[in-house]
Parts: C-alpha cells; sequence; structure tokens
C-alpha cells in the first residue's frame, strides 16, 4: 500500500491500455495524451516527477535559433509553433520573453543572423508573439562599448517543473494511475500482455500491473531499462550530455533575455528569474556517469562567467553565484563530432514484430515539442489501440490554466477576494497554480487559516501551501518541494528549510500509522 493518496482504482488484476515508465516532460507528455483519449493509463516514475533532466532545462520553451545552423528545419518549424500552443495551455507557467543577441561581427556576419531570424520568423505560425527587429545596445548601457548594435526576436520562458507536473495531473484528471517514487524493476510479455513489476520505494513494497501496451519514457535510462528491466537490445545509442546553469543575482533590471554569442560558436542564455536572478547556461559537455549523480564542474562555472564578462559591463565573480544546476540530456546518438551538433529531434521506436504485445521507445526530444512527441507516440500505437480518441491536447488548457487574463489580472481578482493576504504571495500562488489558487484559498478568512509560517521570503511559505502540494500534488520530500513544486529554496535560509523538512518527516510518519491502522 501506497502512502500517496491513489484516485485511481487500478489494481494488479486490471488490464490497463498503456503503461508509461519515467515521470519526465515525455512520458507525462505522453500519459496526459493518452488518458484524455480515453485510454486506461498507468504512469510510474522511480524518483520524483520532473526530478531529473525535465527540471534541469534553461527553462525555455523556444524554436531553437541555433539549431537553424545545423539544418534542423522539421524541429525549429515544429517547435516555433508550440510556443504559442503551450502559451495557450499552460499562461500560469508559461509566458513570452524578448531575446536580444549582441551583434560580434568576427563571430557571425549580420546577413548571417537576419537570415536566420527571417527563417525563425517565418517557420512557424506566430500569431501572437513579435517578430524580430534591430536594436541599438549602446543606449542602456550594460553591454561593453564596442557592442552597439543587437537583434531582437520573441521565444517565450516557463517553468519546467511544473510543465511536467501539470501533465501528471492531467493525466490524473482523467483518471490515469499516476505515481511517484515507484521504480518498475521488470517488465516481460506474456499471453499478448505485459507484466511490469514495479518496486514503491517509500514502503518497500512490490506490486503487479498489466498493460496491452508498455511506453519506455525513462530518459536517461531508457537503454538502461532495456539491459536490466527487460533484457533485450538497446534498437538505438544514446549520448549522455551535460548542461550545466549557474543563477545569480539579477544582473539588469529589463524585461529581456540575452543571447550570448562565444568564440567556440556556441551560444549561452543569460535568462531573467523570479525577479531577483538571471539563470547563465547551459553548456554542452559529454557525460559518461551516474545520470542522478550529475553536478557542474568548475570549469563549468568559469566558461559561464567568462561568457557574461566578454559581454557585459557587470563583471561576475564566483561569490556571485548562489545556486547551480546540472542535467543530462540523453540524445539520439547520430555519430556528431561535437556535443551541440547531436539532433535535438526525437525518435520513436516500435517493436510489435509477430503479433507480440507492443513496446514503444522514446529516444531524444526537446521540452518544448513534448506535447507533438505525444500525439507522434499515440499515432504509432493507435493500430493496437483502436478505440482510442483522436488528437486533443492543442486546445485544452492544463490545469489552472483556464483564464485568458493576465497572470497579474488574475492574482488581483484572487486579492480582492483574500485581501489580507499578501499581494506577493497571492501572484507568486497564480504563477504556480494559476486558477487552482482558488482551491488552495477556500475557506481562508485571515493569516491565521494559512497555518504554520516557515518563512516570510517570497510573500510567505505557511502549511496551507505545503499541505496542498502534499495531498494534491504528490510531493514526498523538501526537495519535492523546494526545488519542484516551488522554487522557495532560492528563498529560504538553512534553519527554515530545516524546519520544513522535519514538518515533512512528522507528516510522513502519521500517514504511514494510519496506513498500518488500516491494513
Amino acid at each position: 500500500m501506497s502512502i500517496q493518496k491513489n484516485t485511481s482504482t487500478t489494481s494488479s488484476s486490471t488490464l490497463l491500455d498503456l503503461i508509461v515508465i519515467g515521470g519526465g516532460i515525455n512520458g507525462a507528455g505522453i500519459a496526459a495524451d493518452a488518458a484524455g483519449r480515453g485510454l486506461s493509463v498507468g504512469l510510474y516514475e522511480a524518483n520524483d516527477f520532473a526530478s531529473a533532466t525535465s527540471s534541469a532545462s534553461s527553462k525555455l520553451i523556444h524554436g531553437g535559433l541555433r539549431y537553424l545552423e545545423h539544418y534542423e528545419f522539421r524541429l525549429v518549424s515544429e517547435a516555433l509553433a508550440e510556443r504559442e500552443v503551450i502559451l495557450r495551455k499552460a499562461p500560469h507557467v508559461a509566458l513570452p520573453m524578448r531575446f536580444r543577441l549582441p551583434h560580434r561581427p568576427f563571430l557571425r556576419p549580420a546577413w548571417m543572423i537576419r537570415c536566420g531570424l527571417f527563417l525563425y520568423d517565418n517557420l512557424g505560425k506566430r500569431t501572437t508573439l513579435p517578430g524580430s527587429k534591430t536594436v541599438n545596445l549602446a543606449k542602456s548601457g550594460l553591454l561593453k562599448p564596442e557592442m552597439k548594435t543587437g537583434f531582437e526576436y520573441s521565444d517565450c520562458w516557463v517553468d519546467d517543473a511544473r510543465l511536467v507536473l501539470l501533465n501528471v495531473m492531467a493525466a490524473r484528471e482523467n483518471h490515469a494511475e499516476v505515481r511517484n517514487y515507484c521504480r518498475v524493476e521488470k517488465a516481460h510479455r506474456e499471453n499478448g500482455v505485459w507484466h511490469v513489476t514495479i518496486h514503491d520505494v517509500t514502503t518497500d513494497q512490490r506490486f503487479e500491473r498489466k498493460a496491452k501496451a508498455l511506453v519506455n519514457a525513462a530518459g536517461p535510462w531508457v537503454k538502461q531499462f532495456f539491459d536490466e528491466g527487460l533484457e533485450q537490445t538497446s534498437p538505438r545509442n544514446i549520448r549522455l550530455i551535460k548542461g550545466s546553469h549557474i543563477v545569480v543575482p539579477r544582473i539588469h533590471n529589463e524585461p529581456q533575455a540575452y543571447i550570448l554569442q562565444n568564440k567556440d560558436n556556441r551560444i549561452v542564455f543569460m535568462i531573467p528569474y523570479l525577479d531577483k536572478f538571471s539563470i547563465i547556461g547551459t553548456t554542452d559537455v559529454e557525460y559518461k556517469g551516474d545520470p542522478r549523480e550529475v553536478a557542474i564542474s568548475d570549469d563549468e562555472v568559469d566558461y559561464l562567467i567568462d561568457i557574461v564578462n566578454q559581454h557585459f559591463v557587470h563583471q561576475l565573480t564566483r561569490e556571485d553565484v548562489v545556486w547551480t544546476y546540472s542535467g543530462v540530456r540523453p540524445l539520439c546518438d547520430d555519430e556528431s563530432d561535437s556535443p551541440q551538433a547531436i539532433t535535438r529531434d526525437y525518435t520513436l521506436e516500435l517493436d510489435a514484430e509477430y503479433d507480440q504485445a507492443p513496446l514503444l521507445s522514446v529516444f531524444g526530444g526537446k521540452l518544448t515539442t513534448y506535447r507533438k512527441l505525444g500525439e507522434a507516440a499515440m499515432k504509432k500505437l493507435e493500430p493496437y489501440l483502436p478505440q482510442m480518441g483522436g488528437n486533443w491536447t492543442a486546445n485544452q488548457t492544463l490545469p489552472g490554466g483556464n483564464f485568458s487574463c493576465t497572470r497579474e489580472q488574475l492574482a488581483k481578482q484572487i486579492h480582492a477576494k483574500y485581501s489580507w493576504a499578501p499581494q506577493a504571495l497571492i501572484l507568486r500562488y497564480v504563477t504556480q497554480f494559476g486558477t487552482q489558487t482558488w482551491d488552495l484559498m477556500e475557506g481562508a478568512s485571515s493569516e491565521a487559516d494559512l497555518g504554520q509560517a516557515f518563512s516570510e521570503q517570497a510573500g510567505g511559505v505557511y502549511q496551507r501551501e505545503i499541505d496542498y502540494l502534499m495531498n494534491n500534488e504528490m510531493a514526498l520530500t523538501d526537495e519535492d518541494i523546494l526545488w519542484r513544486r516551488t522554487k522557495l529554496g532560492l528563498y529560504m535560509n538553512d534553519e527554515e528549510k530545516q524546519a520544513l523538512a522535519d514538518y515533512l518527516k512528522e507528516k510522513l510518519q502519521q500517514k504511514v500509522v494510519n496506513l498500518s491502522q488500516v491494513s
């Protein structure tokens, strides 16, 4: 029995239509798409949802301007079109952003950049995002004097971990069984059905599930699951490419992000983050270790700082770094010579010969194109699950995204009812929960109703929010809350974090006691 609240009626005797292994963006997106088509779905993640690659991105929904240099026109076109789809689906966790590219003529001539931006403006179905233009960068005084002109274009920012979680919640709303901290250990075919053994690491218990089809969306572990869980040879090799970021106090107060060119032909983003910070990244480094142990190196920190210092009057040092994070991109091995040249496109491999139960494996992919990947996965599986409905995800909002005003306007509406609450708190809730902030605040009539205060930062961190994250968003640990459901880890001090960890430990112990009494 799991310590998580399970709203599904799935049991070991149930024959599911589909089991999805892996709770990153691809697995969550496939599960949400399948469940919304009327299929019975199980989604199982060995750690927390979005605990690996999907929460370690540059937090962008973008076409990938640099991919044009590698002639990835299909990928760029699909990604560009998806920007506005995701803005409609999840306006609480995604927002438009303008990007400035300082011109350094000895790296890329102006005509090349203009050609690239022309394609960028016209390859996708851009309807609301403004097009590119030339800008005077000397006026701001931010950049070094030699960088007088540049280019500005549109892309989008996103809370990557919450985008994953919203898809998990969408799957659950359509009756999928979704479980984090449940590791799929083995899977085998028997009588045309997949039999899957799953280890609930929170209780150290194992349980079985059966399904007509299986999706391996284990991300960095996709090949490892072939070796250990399926005892089969993977149809594709993957290359693990480490991408690292540093977070520093906000370098400038303008709303634009910057895309910085380096002498090694790479580009690095500097992105405004959570009002107080700037994200700088990413790197591209071949990685051979355990994806769970990935961490930034001193060389990567120096590399990112150096690129910023080449461009900006404000000079960074290592002491400015307040947080770092790293992830590995599980890219399909196309035998490219350099990490940055490897395709970011996805490949879906279907194994269903001799009328066997189908196995669909996901290799590669980008955060931006997760929804299209989900549709492509459903198309591959449709012959084996003919009862599934049609495409539906493009026009359906994700949980909390059903509003047409701005986030600030929604926060104002909610604050009008809860005027005793700090405005900063309500705005933070809206950027996490969207319209589900109404559910979180329901019944509260004063600050006392928010419960224990763990911190005064970020508008306040209260027990009501923590309980909501545990009861409704399947958070179990302090890391789940501080770094994935929220980014409160950037604001709270060590003493406050410890108080939160102690509270969570007490709550989980009580859950275990209650379960033992029931059983």
